[in-house]
């Protein structure tokens, strides 16, 4: 007889490249506005698989000040602007993403 697993891994694709170079609307002044944030912020990249406060999350928002949006993949926020410095990188991204739950999480 086979017991059951303990846990499982949940699967997300996500995006690779945004491909609008440009936002659509000209500011003032007739320069285009470019619609991609930097690719690496502070050594860290969208998507990537972290360490937070004992927590294993991943990027979902960057900012260039070095201030990240961190959640699960089911979209639960772990935090909205946390500081690069208390961050340790896991995992570099890829185009899919995994995470380990355990039974009962």
């Amino acid at each position: 007889m086979t017991k059951p697993l303990e846990h499982w891994y949940v699967v997300k694709q996500v995006r690779k490249h945004n491909r609008q170079m440009h936002k659509a609307n000209i500011v003032k002044g007739g320069k285009k506005k470019l619609n991609q944030a930097p690719y690496v912020v502070k050594g860290f990249r969208l998507f990537d698989k972290v360490k937070y406060d004992k927590e294993e999350c991943f990027i979902f928002g960057r900012m260039f000040s070095g201030y990240f949006d961190l959640r699960k993949l089911d979209g639960t926020s772990i935090h909205k602007s946390a500081n690069y410095n208390k961050l340790h990188l896991l995992n570099i991204r890829r185009c899919l993403l995994t995470e380990r739950r355990m039974q009962g999480i």
